[in-house]
């Protein structure tokens, strides 16, 4: 396939779209608008699907890792740019591909503004088609690999606060190294991390998801209000289980994270970042990895879980995960399980159900094990 053109109207779709399959995290759509735009304005960022590179091509992932709601987050275009430089430095090789962790409103658009900047390409397929609270639901597997070592580098924060470094290691222990930087710094960092060859991607990755953010977000873009909500309903295969003003919204921002609970027309859901349950009168309706969105049920406009307010007239959408594009993390027991100690329900019977032992360790491929041991 040719490399995608992208305009105006691509970029608006690409981050609206990208907030509906956010599932309440992926970040702020002004902060995305802005960013797209900066991104069009600076140069030509370059979106090109997997087949346009060589098999062996170092591909790095680029994310933001922190708390979307946390009032001294600072993060900005120069150190999107910044995180690359020290992550190619600390590999000493140079990267040919970008892609995002995940689809979010912002971060659908991760690595726009470097490919305009550098040159290089973003690459259509995200570690996951859908935003996910842990860095390591956003690597593909690769924290099921003890032989892999995870480089990852980070910036952010005001002057006083600024903080930036590259440190390689364990996925798991650089992750959470990640996560304490970005609280210190304010609560959200720009991270480049995880390089790997272009076939591993293929094999774990959401090939095709950011264009599947495009086409959610044109259908958007073709209505409004209610009419809207019905047609990206339609469109996922998903449906609208609640709509109401919301009676109750509890939010803290913890240890880099937004956790908290909202009631809307006798819906009661739960976030971690991302919405986790839907639940009507003790009944599971919906369970992470399947996707929990929020509208403003007037507008039809995607409201994230960090925007939601009291006395809001909002519409409740859920989508199941058979419906989405998504990594091979989300069949990952053992990355899925921590979500029960953070909302105090149970989870994992709900998306593993019997088969909750067979995916222990996901889906995990095999495919360039030595090219990823020096990665």
């Amino acid at each position: 396939m040719a490399t995608i053109q992208l305009d105006e109207r691509k970029m608006e779709a690409a981050v609206l779209g990208g907030a509906v399959l956010g599932g309440g995290g992926g970040g702020w759509i002004e902060d995305g608008l802005q960013l797209g735009r900066l991104a069009l304005a600076v140069g030509h960022p370059r979106l090109v699907t997997l087949d346009e590179l060589a098999d062996d091509a170092t591909i790095v992932t680029v994310s933001l890792v922190g708390a979307p709601a946390a009032p001294d987050k600072y993060v900005k275009p120069v150190h999107y740019l910044r995180v690359l430089e020290l992550l190619a430095e600390r590999m000493g090789r140079a990267i040919d591909g970008i892609i995002t962790n995940e689809n979010g409103a912002s971060t659908t658009i991760n690595g726009w503004f470097q490919s305009a900047v550098t040159g290089i390409p973003v690459v259509d397929a995200p570690c996951n088609g859908r935003a996910h609270p842990t860095g390591s639901m956003g690597s593909m597997n690769l924290s099921e690999r003890p032989d892999y070592v995870s480089v990852q580098a980070a910036a952010g924060g005001r002057s006083g606060h600024y903080l930036e470094l590259a440190v390689s290691g364990p996925l798991d222990k650089v992750s959470s190294i990640i996560r304490t930087v970005s609280v210190s710094a304010g609560g959200m960092v720009a991270v480049a991390r995880n390089p790997v060859p272009a076939s591993y991607v293929s094999e774990n990755g959401a090939p095709g998801a950011i264009q599947h953010a495009i086409q959610v977000g044109e259908v958007l873009l073709a209505h409004e209000g209610e009419k809207a909500i019905d047609a990206v309903a339609s469109m996922l295969g998903g449906s609208v289980i609640a709509a109401g003003e919301v009676t109750g919204f509890q939010l803290e921002t913890t240890g880099g994270f937004d956790v908290g609970r909202v009631i809307v027309g006798g819906c009661e859901l739960t976030f971690w970042n991302e919405y986790m349950t839907a639940e009507i009168d003790g009944k599971r309706l919906a369970t992470f990895p399947d996707l929990i969105m929020t509208f403003d049920a007037k507008s039809g406009r995607p409201l994230v879980s960090a925007a939601v307010a009291t006395g809001q007239n909002v519409a409740v959408l859920v989508v199941p995960k058979e419906n989405l594009r998504l990594g091979a993390t989300m069949r990952n027991k053992r990355l899925i399980q921590p979500i029960e100690g953070i909302i105090g329900k149970p989870v994992l019977p709900y998306v593993f159900g019997d088969k909750g032992n067979e995916e222990a360790t996901g889906d995990v491929s095999e495919t360039n094990a030595d090219g990823l041991r020096n990665a």
